[in-house]
């Protein structure tokens, strides 16, 4: 006779979350607590698989809103010294290519290899100036408030219970919770990630760290994490140090560090992840972040060491490798900056960036044979107009390189039939009018950079994309 053994439901629940079945780890908990409401085990996993399924590292979200950043009280100094800001860069140093090599950002930082949100920040001097600033990766729409982000992320907590939220945050006894550290851990990741309460959470971690004699790291940097998405940096900063005095821990730097950021010190950003590399030597994420701050200073010599010192520890960080690729490509070192690309498609990078990089490289390493078919698999992976006006934009400059003007007039209209904003389309489009003779289209030309086009020929309608290509291969076949 057999008999039929069943798995504890419990352990089945943990299982699930150990292998990230987050959903099903929630269903088989709601159906214990239903049967024992009072169950902690199964209250506390339910919570941790509902904060998983939702989480984000607060380490490399930093993105600042219009809101964030034109009513902020913060008083920082409108003229900084050279080297000392992250708002004001200024020119090139230690040797790199100036802005009229490699192009920059609207805030005035060099474009890096690879896109991040703390790239994207800069602090407009009015209004006007913010609205007008990019400030997504694939987008010129403002973002109004970074916090506005939180609260859409907050209410996805209502699609995992149709019946409403799992806890009732007004009705939770904060200081019943705060004496069992076994709860009130993940309760506060519960609250702080998915329901972005982020002042009740404030209370619980308060009131954790009160019962705790304030000797606790973990609740220590909960509170800085509390304190810097409410924008008191200054209470943010006390807390990581307070932390790092109790533990050392690589988060607590880089937390540290980026309030510093926040508050537009480099130098003491610089000296954190310093300090933390004495702690904690040859630690990717350090040296990540002290060659993040070397590149948004357009100190690209030292940036490049660092991210020379993050690929010996981890020959496959993306990020390394394709800021120095862009490095060496903008220091015209084609050929180097070629391998390092090459190096991202053998490790399965596969989209339309890349082979932009890589047609741009073989051109100007003339590997010919090679720079079409990279173009047309960028265009064939294009997934916005703002990408397949770069390409075009850029498959211009291939045709101008092989003197064939009449090519390069229409690959920078399809530029501009893509993206109406292309300024460098514009201005190189008003050279080739000009070699032309045609003055009047130079000052319509200049004008459409601030406006719309005022002739209607401006775009073309009936463009044969196939034919341009293949004119371009006939050239590349006579090369």
């Amino acid at each position: 006779m057999e008999v039929a053994v069943s798995m504890d439901p419990l352990f089945l629940a943990w299982s699930s979350s150990r292998r990230r079945k987050f959903q099903r780890c929630s269903d088989i908990c709601s159906k214990l607590l239903s049967e024992s409401p009072y169950d902690q085990a199964a209250w506390s996993l339910k919570t941790r698989a509902l904060t998983e399924m939702l989480y984000i590292d607060e380490v490399e979200l930093d993105q600042e809103g219009i809101a964030d950043i034109m009513l902020d009280e913060s008083s920082i100094a409108q003229v900084a010294r050279p080297g000392t800001s992250l708002r004001l860069p200024g020119t090139s140093q230690g040797g790199a290519p100036t802005p009229a090599v490699r192009p920059m950002t609207q805030s005035g930082r060099p474009i890096t290899g690879f896109v991040r949100p703390s790239t994207l920040s800069g602090r407009p001097e009015t209004m006007e100036q913010a609205i007008r600033t990019p400030r997504t990766a694939s987008t010129a729409r403002p973002v109004t408030s970074a916090s506005g982000r939180f609260v859409r992320l907050g209410t996805a907590s209502m699609l995992t219970n149709p019946d409403g939220p799992f806890i009732n945050l007004s009705r939770l006894n904060l200081a019943k919770y705060a004496k069992r550290p076994n709860l009130s851990k993940t309760l506060f990741e519960y609250i702080f990630h998915l329901e972005n309460d982020v002042k009740t959470a404030l209370d619980l971690a308060a009131l954790a760290t009160e019962h705790a004699q304030f000797k606790d790291w973990w609740w220590k940097v909960q509170l800085g994490k509390c304190y810097y998405r409410l924008g008191l940096h200054r209470e943010a900063e006390k807390q990581f140090r307070s932390a790092l005095a109790h533990q050392e821990f690589v988060d607590t730097y880089l937390y540290l560090a980026k309030v510093y950021q926040r508050l537009d010190q480099p130098i003491t950003a610089l000296n954190v992840f310093k300090q933390g590399l004495d702690h904690f030597p040859a630690e990717v994420t350090l040296l990540t972040g002290i060659a993040r701050i070397h590149e948004e200073m357009n100190n690209m010599i030292s940036a490049t060491e660092y991210y020379k010192e993050v690929l010996k520890q981890d020959n496959t960080h993306v990020e390394a490798i394709a800021c120095i690729g862009s490095n060496h490509f903008y220091t015209d070192q084609p050929e180097i900056a070629l391998r390092f690309y090459r190096r991202l498609l053998q490790m399965g990078v596969f989209n339309c960036q890349l082979y932009n990089n890589l047609g741009l490289c073989c051109f100007y390493a003339q590997q010919y044979d090679m720079t079409l078919s990279s173009f047309e698999r960028a265009l064939a992976l294009v997934s916005s107009d703002e990408e397949q006006a770069d390409i075009w934009y850029n498959l211009g400059h291939v045709a101008v390189g092989i003197a064939d003007l009449t090519l390069a007039y229409q690959c920078f209209k399809l530029a501009l039939a893509f993206n109406n904003n292309h300024g460098e389309a514009y201005n190189n489009l008003a050279v080739l009018e000009l070699r032309k003779g045609r003055i009047e289209q130079v000052g319509d030309l200049q004008s459409s950079y601030m406006a719309a086009q005022k002739s209607e020929d401006a775009f073309p309608e009936h463009v044969d994309t196939q034919q341009i290509l293949k004119n371009l291969r006939q050239h590349f076949a006579t090369l």
